[in-house]
């Protein structure tokens, strides 16, 4: 059995969220890979869930086009209410169109009465791509209401015309009265960082604005930036992210006080962990909260957390890695799905300590996440890494405050080739295809580290 959701023989894509009553809808993309990713043109599926572990399949919502189409495949967008509707704004692109000089991406509309049976428009006038921009990068639009302006806003991935090495990257914007009749408004963020702007998501919580977007060219992750206003100035907190690399597209819906980030954890190519990471993989939700200076933390949603079986209590662990490091085992046995959670605190001068997951007794193989107290992160690896290098991991690390004394909270959930941990709100999801053993040990370097409140629970409960 499964947590993570993969819909049997495809992959998971980009995901277009909605929720309604105590419901979430999760509108994507599924790849069969036939014979590898974007090989075959997709539409939409549809699938639903109360609790991100059961999820009902409702096939297809949005069908892709004829190959000769304008959404020969149908590539993101955002589901909306308003106007006595439900909306689609979505991307039709077709790959072929570039060779006869017409825009291979654009906006697209399709409506619905209940969220299951859409009707396309057909009406793409409004949203061509703009003069100087690229007509081939122009898609994954998002909408929200604009209360402040009693009007609609719809913001796009977008960049300028030029080569693609070109950081030319921005998020345009369009605004309307009626969904209907939409005003190019232009830049809405043009940072001049990226070569293109993935999947852009704007929502407010509290006082703050929070504008994130997905890039490729620079650590290949989703970003996010936030501002008291819709017109800025969009500043960029200390961790600007969610996640590592290997977490990408997410978007947000926030249902009955419920924020959830919907991302895929992308599969490597052949299955090897050498390898580079692929487009599509599994959904994995983030349960997306505001810290009291305003940035932005994960956890995972509580309904994840409390389907796995009953929790085994291991006690209190001290490791002492004074002059050399020690390493203590934790869990035997741990299988393929469980769950691990721990308090942690380190002593002054501690060089690192870490997590060691899928290990061989043994041979002392497996994968570690390890925290090198110096440089303030934390990184995925294999262990050991020999013969060099084991695992791809460039991306696979995030930032984080690491002090003596201080405690920290981890938890960590391995659903068959995943493994998600959890820091205090700073998340890292990473693929692991080997598992040379089902050991769960912990170890420290160059000093003390106090393990606490220690659990572990193996597989889900029965439904």
């Amino acid at each position: 059995m499964k947590l993570y959701y993969q819909f049997p023989g495809t992959w998971f894509g980009d995901c277009m969220p909605f929720g309604k009553g105590d419901e979430f809808f999760l509108f994507h993309q599924r790849d069969n890979r036939n014979p590898e990713p974007f090989g075959e043109p997709f539409g939409w599926d549809l699938a639903t869930t109360k609790d991100f572990v059961n999820y009902e399949n409702h096939g297809v919502a949005i069908p892709r086009g004829a190959y000769d189409a304008q959404d020969q495949f149908i590539f993101a967008g955002s589901v909306f209410e308003g106007e006595g509707q439900y909306h689609i704004f979505y991307t039709g692109y077709n790959r072929d169109y570039p060779a006869q000089g017409r825009p291979a991406q654009v906006l697209m509309h399709a409506v619905s009465d209940d969220l299951y049976h859409w009707t396309k428009t057909q009406d793409a006038i409004t949203f061509t791509p703009q003069e100087g921009y690229d007509p081939d990068d122009w898609r994954d639009p998002w909408v929200i209401r604009d209360e402040e302006h009693d009007q609609y806003l719809l913001i796009l991935g977008a960049r300028k015309i030029g080569p693609k090495t070109c950081q030319t990257g921005r998020t345009v914007k369009f605004t309307s009265k009626d969904l209907k009749d939409w005003k190019f408004e232009g830049d809405f963020w043009a940072p001049n960082l990226y070569t293109m702007h993935e999947m852009p998501d704007l929502f407010k919580m509290g006082d703050w604005w929070y504008h994130i977007v997905t890039e490729y060219s620079d650590k290949h992750k989703m970003v996010y930036r936030m501002a008291k206003s819709l017109d800025g100035p969009w500043i960029a907190p200390s961790d600007d992210a969610f996640d590592g690399s290997a977490y990408y597209a997410g978007r947000t819906f926030e249902l009955n006080g419920q924020r959830i980030l919907f991302g895929w954890v992308g599969t490597k190519e052949k299955c090897d962990d050498r390898s580079n990471f692929e487009w599509a993989g599994t959904f994995v939700a983030h349960e997306v909260y505001q810290r009291e200076d305003g940035t932005l933390g994960v956890r995972i949603p509580d309904t994840v957390w409390n389907a796995f079986n009953e929790r085994e209590n291991v006690g209190n662990v001290t490791i002492d890695g004074t002059g050399a490091r020690q390493e203590a085992v934790l869990a035997l046995g741990c299988g393929d799905l469980f769950s691990f959670e721990a308090d942690i605190t380190f002593s002054e001068g501690t060089r690192s300590f870490g997590l060691r997951v899928n290990e061989n007794e043994d041979t002392a193989l497996g994968y570690q996440f390890i925290f090198p107290v110096a440089e303030n992160r934390y990184v995925f690896e294999g262990s050991p890494n020999f013969p060099w290098f084991n695992v791809m991991n460039i991306g696979l690390e995030r930032p984080i405050k690491l002090e003596a004394g201080r405690n920290y909270h981890l938890q960590l959930i391995v659903d068959d080739t995943i493994g998600t941990l959890y820091v205090d709100g700073v998340a890292l999801n990473v693929r692991m295809y080997e598992r040379p053993g089902e050991s769960l040990s912990i170890f420290a370097t160059d000093g003390v580290v106090e393990v606490r409140n220690v659990s572990i629970a193996r597989g889900l409960k029965e439904v």
